[in-house]
């Protein structure tokens, strides 16, 4: 799982999670029409930047973000955090009985986040009083969701699986990538809201493919991209968009993550609040085991 975009697999199941909440009757809340996104626009010519190679780029991108050493010596993190709910419009009758549209602040969602090398993670996120999880012990995952009705756990679907399997580890995909499967290689540099970058090819060990724009001058990720999403059965590319970088202890670590889903007009925000670096974790938590715990608590 990936710190660099609140971790791919990790959006996803946030991202999961809050769509089967908003599957969950809600008393006034209407979907907006979905609307094309607007891109930040693109220059007609590519930045002019140094010449570097692809293993040169990723090697200072190691180095921003707190080192090859440093990244290597996590072996567990956990992040406290807010996501929106989305749900901000909403109809109503007028005085004079005409349907309306208005709009609302979005409700924030309070979400924890657990990661384990090599590949475990769990998610947990509170909603109306229970708390939603999701857990992968790095070959089988489970999620549990109560505001559905759901006092059981239920296990990935195969897609869901495999995307979990492929997904980069704690540190992303770019530092130790060789060790990964993946191959890395320059696709030339864009233009990323005013800022110069290097596009880089990643091509994963199932010979999936995505791009990391890394900051020409920072050297730090930029832009990524996510996995398609399927809506109204068909796939909308998705952009992940790492910002407001912090350091915790040593370790460059982007505090707000905004996922833009093309042909959706509203983008996902996920912030973290507070980053915990090599707690102690029990290897129990990234499983189904709690359910009890979790029923009894109700």
């Amino acid at each position: 799982m990936s710190t660099m975009t609140v971790s791919r697999i990790a959006i996803a199941g946030l991202i999961l999670m809050v769509t089967a909440l908003h599957a969950a009757p809600a008393p006034t809340a209407a979907a907006k029409p979905p609307a094309a996104a607007t891109p930040a626009p693109k220059d007609a010519r590519a930045p002019s930047l140094p010449a570097l190679t692809a293993a040169q780029i990723v090697e200072r991108n190691a180095s921003a973000r707190g080192g090859l050493a440093a990244w290597k010596a996590v072996q567990t993190m956990s992040w406290k955090g807010k996501m929106g709910a989305g749900g901000t419009t909403y109809m109503t009758v007028s005085p004079k009985g005409k349907l309306q549209q208005k709009e609302r602040e979005e409700m924030q969602l309070p979400y924890r986040l657990e990661f384990k090398r090599p590949l475990k993670s769990r998610l947990e996120l509170d909603f109306n009083g229970q708390t939603a999880v999701q857990v992968y012990d790095g070959v089988k995952g489970w999620k549990y969701r109560p505001y559905l009705g759901r006092d059981e756990w239920t296990p990935y679907t195969d897609d869901e699986l495999r995307q979990a399997a492929a997904e980069p580890g704690i540190d992303g995909y770019l530092i130790d990538y060789a060790s990964k499967g993946a191959r890395v290689e320059l696709a030339g540099t864009e233009k990323v809201e005013g800022h110069a970058a290097y596009v880089l090819k990643v091509t994963r060990k199932d010979g999936q493919v995505r791009r990391v724009w890394v900051d020409g001058q920072s050297f730090l990720e930029l832009k990524v991209d996510g996995a398609p999403r399927r809506l109204d059965g068909k796939l909308h590319a998705v952009e992940v968009y790492p910002r407001d970088y912090r350091q915790d202890q040593g370790l460059m670590i982007p505090h707000l993550q905004e996922t833009a889903v093309q042909g959706v007009q509203k983008t996902e925000k996920v912030t973290i609040e507070s980053v915990s670096v090599n707690p102690p974790l029990d290897d129990a938590l990234f499983t189904n085991a709690d359910a009890a715990r979790l029923t009894n608590a109700k």
